[in-house]
């Protein structure tokens, strides 16, 4: 082992102690469920269910929502393993608590020390581990692979930030990539840099491309059209701090009512936006408090989670929010997941700021289903012509539909990949 992981693994151990406090420390904070917070150091109380099981971890948001489509090939394809999905925020356990199907385990991810490590892998005993994207915790990691665990990297994006970091450890990055039995980059780039560290790498797979449309609760969408009434409505998702306001007041300059649903990426952030909104004198309602968008209300702030599908069913266009950083002024974000809309048949527009979507952004607008915009207040001309004329508004919709199902094969592929590290299915015993 290289003396850069000697000496980690060292320093984790003898750190070790200080974990629960610290963890108690972010509870009481609210960035640690206070009721699970034990998980983090691999202690639960929920059994572990016979049979073998497939591990799939992501760190937040979108990383598990990226798994989503993997848990139900899974299940489909081989109904007698039992999966766990192991996340690290509050958030992207909320959301998997509504969304992962029944019998499926989340857990919140061990912290990368020798202990909770032991304590997390020594109660669940997986037989096979996926890693979306590219966090690599040198503990969890190497005693996984010395247990035998299989290990895939999968939808691996790796900065070259981070390269830079690990290429002051070259042994220690050839060890833990060396762990990976394989490694799927999301595109070319960070398969380059991978493979400058070490890597093997064994084809390209972007599982945020991969999946279906977000759901949707019908009853609710009923509600919320029926509210709404004839307005059209155009919905600003995963918006990030300025996006908002600065969309409304590009809006409230329109001569036509419409309904307009701002949906922050972070519901967290509804209290600073309502704030902003009744500081400029805007009327609008909160979901969070049960409200609906009624006839004397245009603006509605959709600060819940787990209701994207929802409210992208109900819009004539979508802006995606994320992606206006240079024109407010603001840190870049790097846009969100465009085909989300796209696989719903939307029309969407986004700003300029898509470097974490460049490849699916470009195909996108390439297909004539994206638009891109300098600023929010260039949205209105774009938006004024397409919520004019529905045939071209459904004819954008339609092409970025097609272009969204193209990109999305990258599902097969990590399949594939799998099936020679599953353990092999029961015999079927004859009758």
């Amino acid at each position: 082992m290289s003396p850069a992981l000697i000496l980690y693994r060292l320093l984790t151990r003898a750190l070790e102690p200080l974990a629960p406090r610290l963890l108690d420390a972010r509870a009481k904070k609210g960035k640690e469920d206070p009721i699970r917070v034990d998980e983090r150091l691999g202690i639960t109380r929920t059994p572990r269910p016979d049979g073998e099981i497939v591990w799939l971890h992501g760190v937040s948001v979108g990383e598990t929502l990226s798994l989503l489509p993997v848990v139900e090939r899974l299940r489909a394809t081989r109904p007698d393993l039992n999966i766990l999905v192991t996340s690290g925020t509050l958030t992207s356990a909320n959301l998997l608590a509504r969304r992962l199907p029944q019998g499926v385990i989340h857990q919140f991810a061990p912290v990368d020390t020798p202990g909770a490590v032991d304590a997390f892998l020594t109660k669940w005993k997986p037989v096979v581990g996926v890693f979306v994207e590219s966090e690599l915790w040198p503990n969890l990691i190497l005693e996984s692979h010395r247990r035998g665990v299989k290990l895939v990297l999968a939808s691996a994006r790796i900065t070259e930030k981070t390269v830079a970091g690990w290429r002051r450890f070259p042994g220690a990055a050839r060890k833990i990539l060396s762990a990976f039995d394989v490694v799927l980059p999301q595109d070319g780039v960070s398969a380059d840099r991978l493979e400058s560290l070490g890597a093997r790498i064994d084809g390209h797979v972007n599982l945020k491309l991969a999946g279906d449309a977000p759901p949707h609760d019908g009853a609710a969408f009923t509600k919320l059209s029926a509210a709404i009434g004839d307005r059209p409505v155009v919905v600003a998702a995963s918006t990030h701090d300025g996006e908002e306001i600065a969309i409304v007041r590009a809006l409230d300059k329109l001569t036509d009512r419409l309904c307009l649903i701002l949906i922050p990426r972070h519901p967290e952030r509804s209290a600073a936006i309502a704030t902003a909104l009744t500081r400029d004198g805007y009327r609008f309602a909160l979901r969070s408090q049960g409200r609906q968008p009624d006839g004397d209300t245009d603006l509605y702030v959709a600060d819940t989670l787990g209701e994207m599908g929802l409210f992208l069913r109900l819009a004539d266009v979508v802006v995606m929010g994320g992606s206006f950083s240079a024109a407010l002024e603001k840190p870049p974000v790097g846009g969100h997941n465009p085909l989300e809309p796209a696989r719903l048949g939307k029309p969407a527009v986004t700003g300029p700021d898509m470097t974490n979507w460049a490849a699916v952004t470009e195909a996108l607008v390439e297909a004539g289903g994206l638009r891109i915009v300098a600023a929010p207040w260039d949205l209105p001309g774009v938006l004024v012509p397409l919520l004019a004329d529905d045939k071209a508004a459904k004819a954008m919709g339609d092409r970025g539909r097609r272009a969204a199902a193209e990109a999305g094969s990258g599902l097969e592929r990590l399949i594939d990949s799998l099936q020679p590290l599953l353990p092999p299915p029961p015999a079927r015993t004859r009758r």
